[in-house]
């Protein structure tokens, strides 16, 4: 079957189609493409967290055996200022607070004599005692310490704490930016609840503890710098790692024109960030030696050098608290991210999504989409399926490779997608097309052997095997006399067209009677029925056709006789008997066909008519599956190599006007079978009242040679 141009053009332009869907969907960047693809970054982090390196950074705990041991948070400041100077003395190198102090110490003595109505001497003494707040704003000024103040979202500026409005936090660090200034990409807050006046005024930094979490709650990224309208804010961590080392300048590199950002420098730190200033977070398991319970510090418990030199931030891991956090490897407090975060930093360990991502994302989503589809298209299918299974596993392992090797965030699962897309689509229309040339080729087939064969194949492929099986079969072998002639007499080209007509209808009456095209030879056609599909009435469905298809025949042939071309006889032999019928042939080559005697007597009748006169033969085994046939006798045959004689009948035909009546033929013949002398004079008699009647004649040829009885011995294949 020839490839249409329709079909040219699919298999060049149709995996183009989903390609550009799916590049469309990674512009489009979906929500639920974000979340495919961070259920891939997080199932890295599973596999693969980030070891734990001793780098110089502490939480100091406000655990759950801290509160026990010490009172219900909140604490006093003068609590805090004291754990704040222990820290100090042991030598932090900065002691940042993920908390924030919005409102006065409930526990000062002013707030105490307030709370208590205390009046006269008794009021004057517990005023005298120094203020809460006071006491810790000092220990801020004497430690390079940082606090925190509680971004808010748009939309949330009122979700401050009772009593308090939300307010631009003071500013402790410079921005200076390198390259074309970007704050539009940075993370936009509506305000800061910040802590007192008073107490952000004594520490060295300021920055915003809030998280920026996924949709499904997960903090994947810590924000190292925001903004606030159109000021730059830092974050916790940001200023932790400024105060430590004592610089004054964040600088924030641009990615390029509208690019966002692409680095923070912070003293002698560079620090890789998405465009909009975060810092992707690597988590690492659980590690004891991160934490130091808050108790321990303020019992002088904890040795200096586990805390000299460090970062120590200050939060609570106590669920009460509500400080909990969602991270791929499960919850935790949100103090560790800020922890886990600087760790990160100081130790180099970093995780990067860089902006050259998608393009590579998009470039291997086309060249992998596309081989899918062209295998899809072109190769077979166990072949395309196995290697659209190595494009999948080669864009996974490639992901992991990055991740693994190089700290790469690389989205494998959008070019999967576009892969499975591409394949699905271009395997739907691969098998349409299949089918529908399997259809074609069914068909075609079909004219060329046999509906009931092609089906039969179809439903069961192991009978292409090479071999045969035993099978009661019936047979109808015709020949076309004088077509030799015809050619000689008429042009060629028309000969050949009124054939092909001819037997296009003698083929299609064999098929209508679910007969089995077994070859045609020249003009000579040769039918069988019960193979392979066994018929329980084949000998009635064999006799049927011959007999159609002598009626069509002589139709035809007197058609064309008035149009003056001399088509010729068509001889028709019919029967049956057991055959091995099977593919026979080579490696190479498969002839299905039945294989016997039956086959060859069936032919040879339809040869005897020659002789005979007639223009169809049955043999009588034919005639036990058709017991009311109207037949008459023709005589024991004894075809020419055969040692055995053969008793064959006539069917009488709807043109039966030239034929002697059927009892005078069959008092004749009983007079012939019994070799009685009237036998002669009979059908004598009868060939002068029918001249044109074949057995007649024949019978009276050979009794006037001497013949006797109903054996005809024939000379002649």
């Amino acid at each position: 079957m020839e490839i249409s141009s329709g079909s040219r053009w699919a298999r060049r332009w149709l995996p183009l189609l989903p390609i550009a869907l799916a590049l469309v969907l990674l512009v489009w960047d979906s929500s639920a493409q974000q979340a495919l693809r961070n259920f891939q970054f997080d199932q890295f982090q599973r596999w693969r967290p980030r070891a734990y390196a001793g780098v110089p950074v502490r939480v100091v705990d406000i655990d759950e055996q801290s509160l026990a041991r010490l009172g219900q948070w909140p604490w006093p400041r003068t609590r805090l200022a004291e754990l704040l100077d222990k820290l100090g003395a042991a030598g932090a190198a900065a002691v940042a607070f993920d908390m924030v102090f919005a409102e006065p110490d409930r526990t000062s003595p002013q707030a105490v004599a307030a709370m208590w109505g205390l009046t006269g001497p008794g009021r004057d003494a517990v005023l005298a005692l120094p203020d809460h707040d006071q006491v810790f704003a000092r220990s801020l000024e004497r430690t390079d310490a940082v606090l925190g103040f509680a971004a808010v979202r748009q939309g949330d500026a009122t979700a401050a704490a009772p009593g308090s409005a939300p307010t631009l936090p003071q500013q402790k660090a410079r921005f200076v930016y390198v390259g074309e200034p970007q704050p539009g990409w940075l993370l936009s807050l509506a305000a800061a609840l910040s802590s007192l006046p008073a107490l952000e005024q004594a520490a060295a930094g300021n920055g915003a503890m809030s998280f920026m979490p996924d949709g499904d709650g997960v903090v994947r990224r810590v924000p190292l710098v925001l903004r606030i309208g159109d000021v730059p804010v830092a974050s916790l961590v940001t200023e932790a790692l400024r105060v430590a080392q004592g610089a004054r300048n964040v600088v924030l590199t641009s990615a390029g024109h509208h690019s966002g950002l692409a680095e923070i420098h912070i003293g002698n730190l560079t620090l890789p960030t998405t465009p909009q200033g975060e810092l992707w977070l690597h988590y690492g398991p659980p590690v004891a030696a991160r934490h130091v319970p808050a108790w321990q510090v303020l019992a002088g418990q904890v040795p200096a050098d586990r805390l000299a030199g460090h970062i120590v931030l200050v939060g609570s891991s106590a669920q009460g608290l509500m400080d909990l956090r969602f991270s791929p490897l499960g919850l935790i407090a949100g103090v560790d991210a800020h922890a886990q975060a600087l760790e990160q930093v100081l130790g180099g360990q970093w995780l990067q999504r860089p902006g050259w991502a998608r393009g590579l994302e998009s470039l291997l989503l086309v060249l992998s989409a596309g081989l899918a589809g062209a295998l899809a298209l072109r190769a077979r299918a166990l072949r395309a399926a196995l290697a659209g299974l190595a494009l999948l596993a080669a864009l996974g392992a490639g992901a992991w490779w990055a991740f693994v090797s190089f700290g790469l965030l690389l989205d494998a699962l959008t070019p999967a997608m576009g892969v499975l897309l591409t394949y699905l689509v271009c395997s739907l229309w691969q098998h349409r097309r299949t089918e529908r040339e399997q259809r074609w080729i069914r068909q075609a087939f079909a004219r060329y052997v046999s509906p009931n064969r092609v089906a039969y194949l179809v439903a069961h492929p192991d009978a292409m095997a090479l071999g045969g099986r035993r099978q009661q079969c019936s047979f109808v072998f015709t020949d076309l006399t004088g077509f030799t002639a015809l050619m000689e007499g008429i042009d060629p080209a028309q000969a050949v067209s009124l054939l092909n007509a001819y037997l296009d209808q003698m083929v299609a009456i064999a098929f209508r009677h679910e007969g089995t095209l077994d070859r045609i030879v020249g003009d000579a056609v040769a039918i069988m029925f019960s193979a392979p599909v066994p018929q329980v009435d084949h000998r009635a469905r064999a006799l049927a056709c011959a007999l159609e298809m002598d009626a069509f025949a002589c139709a035809y042939a007197a058609g064309l006789q008035q149009q003056g071309h001399a088509f010729g006889q068509t001889r028709i032999g019919v029967h049956c008997g057991e055959v091995i019928v099977g593919n026979f042939g080579g490696s190479t080559l498969f002839d299905y066909r039945a294989l016997g005697d039956p086959v060859n007597t069936a032919a040879r009748l339809e040869s005897a008519n020659r002789q005979l006169g007639t223009r169809i033969c049955i043999s009588a085994a034919m005639l036990e599956g058709n017991p009311q046939a109207p037949v008459r006798r023709v005589g024991q045959l004894l075809l020419k190599g055969k040692s055995q004689v053969l008793e064959v009948f006539e069917p009488l035909t709807a043109d039966c006007a030239g034929r002697a009546p059927l009892s005078d033929y069959a008092l004749a013949f009983a007079a012939l079978q019994r070799e009685e002398p009237q036998a002669l004079e009979l059908f004598a008699r009868l060939a002068l009242a029918w001249p044109q009647d074949p057995l007649v004649l024949l019978h009276q040829r050979r009794l006037s040679r001497g013949e006797r009885g109903d054996r005809i011995v024939l000379d002649e294949k």
